[in-house]
């Protein structure tokens, strides 16, 4: 009798054990993230490959490799026109610009200006507004909206149509030859872009359209700058330039699809996205006609019927919420490209300092699972000056504001395509020193320094930007 006693007594202290540790266990894992903590050494590489974007971090359980094959086979595999007999991936369209994520971001790097027949590429995406005349009006519209669509045309232009539905129209680009000297008697050309929508098909845009052209950002690093704290951000603003540096950082704070409330942005070229949800879901419905339970109405305007009538899918929903955060957990959780800090950086990352770049083009963040990063940016909204202007506001960003352009994973655009990458928003520039001399505004100093330097250390500059 007392044997069984005491084997009860061990049984229920295991018993309790167990319970305890199970208890910890979940106490931990709530406190560091559903998938734990990883270190730097997990989730940064400073390998120059083609293949470098596609890669998972380190450490991945079998669970979470899965979810990332998946959402990496949404990413990558062409989605297709409804009715289809492929129902995981129907939906494409009515209108749409390209049928894979990877048309845009090139295995998941920066989009290209021109395809292999030197037309614009579909990295390169036409956007319109309209001019609020009555802001009371559109008021309502304005809280949740950064713009008021062009009201046949919507938001974006479509280059492509499903089944009897037109495209929308033709994007080009003129450029027109501005040449700048430098004080040494150096000459270099920028190209001045003209925006031209060609083959309108369902008749003239309204009078006060704005049309803005936005090439594809790569999406280097997007989990990491998405783990970067709000009140690490907000740090570094400094709207009314309190300290007079001239550098005045402004937060866009935007209305947020998923969470119905005002949120800080930090994705797109204006900050208007909050989350990297949120940019796949806008980038689903607007570039490939997919909906999700973010945005569940197709992007037809009333004038067009024919996309209004168009087949359905045979859901109503065509990324289910599941397969969207595969897509999630699939762009969080890739290798992220961050160069060496060699000798030749630390030269050129000297001359960046010393022209004050890097007071826009934070070159260190901690995020909140403590790994430090170097991804060039603040991430806020700053005044590039009249030249870059496409007076578009967007939230509480001016035609003139721009979120500062994360610089990490640039090179590797030339091994993946196998050419320098176009850069700025519209891909204006060939090269960073035609970006740099675009800049104006809040960067007109620093470009001013940048052209005092000698050649000696233009080049050395240069051969930094080339290498993040």
């Amino acid at each position: 009798m007392m044997l069984q006693i005491q084997k009860k007594q061990k049984f229920k202290l295991v018993i309790s054990s167990i319970n305890l540790f199970i208890k910890k266990s979940l106490i931990a894992i709530i406190a560091i993230g559903l998938f734990g903590v990883y270190s730097s050494a997990d989730l940064l590489t400073s390998k120059q490959k083609k293949d470098t974007l596609l890669h998972p971090i380190d450490n991945l359980t079998n669970e979470e490799y899965d979810k990332f094959i998946l959402g990496k086979s949404f990413f990558r595999i062409p989605w297709v026109v409804a009715p289809s007999a492929t129902t995981a991936r129907d939906g494409l369209g009515p209108l749409f610009n390209a049928n894979t994520c990877m048309s845009c971001h090139p295995s998941n790097g920066r989009g290209t200006l021109y395809n292999k027949n030197m037309q614009l590429s579909r990295s390169i995406i036409a956007k319109l507004s309209i001019k609020a005349e009555n802001k009371k009006e559109h008021l309502d519209f304005l809280i949740k909206n950064p713009l008021i669509p062009e009201p046949t045309y919507g938001v974006q232009i479509a280059i492509n149509g499903t089944h009897n539905v037109k495209y929308e129209a033709k994007p080009e680009i003129k450029f027109e030859e501005i040449k700048i000297q430098f004080p040494d008697g150096e000459v270099d050309t920028l190209l001045k872009p003209t925006y031209i929508l060609k083959d309108l098909q369902y008749g003239e845009l309204d009078k006060n359209t704005i049309i803005t052209f936005r090439i594809a950002p790569s999406l280097n690093g997007i989990g990491l700058l998405d783990d970067i704290s709000e009140n690490d951000i907000l740090a570094n603003a400094d709207e009314f330039d309190k300290n007079n540096d001239g550098i005045s950082g402004k937060a866009n704070w935007v209305y947020s699809p998923i969470n119905h409330k005002k949120e800080l942005g930090r994705f797109s070229w204006k900050a208007n996205i909050t989350n990297v949800k949120h940019q796949i879901a806008d980038a689903a419905i607007n570039d490939m006609g997919l909906t999700t339970s973010i945005f569940p109405n197709e992007a037809c305007t009333k004038q067009q019927t024919a996309c209004l009538n168009a087949p359905k899918a045979r859901h109503n929903i065509d990324i289910p919420d599941f397969r969207l955060e595969a897509i999630e957990f699939y762009l969080k959780n890739r290798k992220t490209f961050s160069t060496k800090k060699d000798k030749i950086y630390k030269q050129g990352f000297n001359l960046f300092k010393q022209i004050a770049c890097v007071k826009c083009h934070i070159d260190s963040f901690t995020t909140k699972q403590g790994v430090k990063i170097s991804p060039f940016t603040d991430l806020l909204l700053h005044d590039m000056g009249e030249g870059l202007a496409d007076g578009r506001s967007e939230f509480k960003a001016t035609g003139r504001e721009w979120r500062t352009a994360p610089l990490w994973g640039i090179s590797l655009h030339k091994k993946i395509n196998k050419k320098n990458p176009r850069l700025l928003h519209d891909g204006r520039a060939r090269n960073f020193q035609e970006a740099i001399l675009w800049h104006g505004g809040e960067a007109k100093a620093s470009k001013e320094a940048y052209m005092h330097l000698n050649k000696k250390e233009r080049t050395t500059l240069l051969e930094f930007l080339e290498r993040l």
